[in-house]
């Protein structure tokens, strides 16, 4: 047990702390910017089995925050060359590589292996995805999310405590990503080391955890607010049955697809395509009569949140062959000037 004499020392942790973190297990959803500030110290600390799931490749822009990466790695997937740099610290732990992307599909199929889920993605979306799984099964999860400078941390379902629904209701909330609002590394890898923290408080049941309570941090100006919330009125058991599959571009055939564009006419970049089809969310109930039920849609906006709520409304009508672009306009347009210029 020399590799944790350190934190054994701890009259906290002690020999029975340390059972204990060897017998959990951790879920961490994203191997980007949060996702490599989490995995070496939960993987340090001596975590039985960690699980990685992130369907993303390294590019070189992640790697001034995600620091578990190099440039000759660019191109391979994050999940399992995350999972290769912690194994090199601590070969003790198991660690199990999922290659894909979190869905409502396969949620619910992963997250019964674990004891905590902990939230390390960009995707307001999937945050939701997490919250309604966590819920059904049973699970607290640790949040976290970046904007700029700032940070928040919660820890969400924590013994029958409140979830993030509890304190954001709404799935429609416009927030930038880090690519969209741009971010320092050091702000992802502070809030990460928050979100591993109170990891370790709840596996060695400790100290007093952010359940109920939403930490923020703004590292420009060294300050932190505490804000607490509780319960929001009873809501209906999340239903996990509907799902819609999330496709890459790269693994796409567009040339044979027809593209639904549910943004607001006059919004860019514009994108031009000879089976592309512009249906704003505003009027895509009043005007689905005007799509075919039988085709199938690669449904698109500006980030995700308008694409997911029109695959939604379609389902509702009808509509079964329905798939959500990840990325956005700006993704399409890049892959179609690509495809011109190698033609």
């Amino acid at each position: 047990m020399s590799r944790y004499i350190r934190q054994i020392t701890l009259p906290q942790v002690g020999d029975s702390g340390q059972q204990k973190l060897r017998y959990s297990s951790v879920l961490v959803v994203g191997a980007g910017g949060l996702g490599c500030a989490v995995l070496p110290y939960l993987a340090a600390a001596g975590i039985g089995k960690i699980g990685i799931i992130d369907g993303d490749k390294i590019e070189e822009s992640n790697l001034h925050r995600q620091v578990l990466y190099s440039t000759d790695q660019l191109g391979f997937f994050k999940a399992k060359e995350a999972a290769s740099a912690i194994a090199k610290n601590n070969p003790e732990v198991e660690v199990t590589v999922y290659e894909e992307y979190l869905t409502v599909k396969n949620a619910p199929q992963i997250f019964p292996e674990y004891d905590l889920i902990i939230d390390a993605t960009d995707n307001l979306f999937i945050r939701y995805v997490i919250d309604d799984t966590c819920l059904a099964c049973g699970k607290s999860f640790v949040y976290g999310s970046i904007h700029q400078f700032q940070g928040q941390v919660s820890v969400f379902n924590y013994k029958n405590g409140p979830r993030y629904r509890d304190i954001f209701p709404q799935e429609n909330q416009s927030v930038p990503n880090c690519a969209e609002a741009g971010v320092l590394g050091t702000t992802v890898g502070m809030i990460g080391m928050l979100q591993a923290n109170e990891a370790m408080k709840i596996l060695l049941e400790i100290g007093e955890v952010l359940s109920g309570k939403l930490l923020i941090y703004d590292l420009l100006s060294n300050s932190q607010q505490v804000f607490e919330f509780g319960k929001a009125p009873e809501q209906k058991k999340p239903d996990l049955s509907i799902s819609f599959e999330m496709v890459q571009l790269e693994s796409l055939d567009i040339a044979e697809s027809i593209l639904l564009d549910v943004r607001e006419l006059g919004e860019m970049p514009e994108v031009k395509f000879p089976q592309l089809i512009q249906v704003p969310l505003s009027v895509l109930e009043k005007e689905s009569g005007k799509l075919e039920v039988d085709k199938e849609y690669l449904i698109f906006c500006q980030s995700g949140i308008r694409s997911r709520k029109a695959a939604e409304l379609l389902s509702k009508k009808g509509f079964q062959n329905l798939k959500l672009i990840r990325g956005g306009a700006k993704d399409i347009l890049q892959l179609t000037q690509n495809e011109k210029s190698i033609s």
